[in-house]
């Protein structure tokens, strides 16, 4: 069952490498993101399980490779410590999604070893009541699953935003942000998928896994960032 959960926004720039001259801009995100992480690693799991928004849901096995090399910068990644052989039952080439790497690049920074890592990538478009059943899956694969989560809010808080200014966005965010805090499943099972969709919140459906797989686990959360740089919602959260 979930016995921990991490909440961190999925975008590159949260690499330094990738943000270059604007790195400092996520600093705190970066700090908040490693204190959940140290949550994780303190509820001593058997498994991690890493969840976030991809076109191919994968599974993507401890070890397999990420690069942001599409982001300009010669940096590959792993999930989870490298291996030192193919991921089992992977061919040859599979790579991570990008949030997926992001999400190897923090375990990377904060040296993960407490569990072994499992990857599942969650289509956008999937529907709430099967980002649920996908979440239930997912945490019950084994006896103490912690899970961390890559998601990122509305991409319209601003006139600059990659959606542009949407007058809906913040009082979404401001939703999502309490959800996400106070580790309220049904609030966040019960997100508008379609309004969602219209915001450009590309972690509607990652949060609505983890919403299934936190049924009946009573896990207290903790909000630890949130803010809207680049006009994009960007939340970290703690539950234990």
């Amino acid at each position: 069952m979930l016995v921990a959960a991490a909440v961190c926004p999925a975008p590159p720039l949260l690499v330094p490498e990738v943000a270059a001259g604007a790195a400092a801009e996520l600093g705190d995100a970066r700090t908040a993101c490693s204190d959940a992480l140290a949550v994780l690693a303190a509820s001593r799991p058997d498994l991690l399980v890493v969840v976030g928004a991809a076109a191919e849901g994968g599974p993507y096995d401890q070890g397999t490779p990420g690069s942001f090399a599409g982001f300009g910068v010669d940096l590959t990644v792993t999930l989870g410590p490298d291996l030192g052989e193919p991921p089992s039952g992977h061919a040859t080439g599979v790579t991570l999604p990008t949030s997926l790497a992001v999400a190897g690049w923090l375990l990377g920074q904060a040296r993960w070893a407490a569990a072994p890592v499992a990857g599942a990538g969650v289509a956008a478009d999937l529907a709430p009541s099967g980002c649920g059943l996908l979440g239930a899956d997912l945490g019950g694969s084994a006896e103490r699953v912690a899970m961390l989560v890559l998601g990122d809010g509305s991409a319209c808080r601003t006139l600059k935003a990659p959606g542009y200014l949407d007058e809906r966005a913040a009082a979404f965010d401001a939703a999502a942000a309490r959800a996400l805090g106070a580790a309220d499943v049904a609030a966040l099972a019960g997100i508008d998928a379609v309004l969602a969709a219209e915001l450009q919140a590309a972690g509607r459906a990652p949060w609505q896994v983890l919403a299934g797989a936190a049924e009946g686990a009573e896990l207290e959360g903790r909000l630890l960032y949130e803010d809207a740089p680049y006009g994009v919602g960007y939340f970290v959260a703690a539950w234990s």
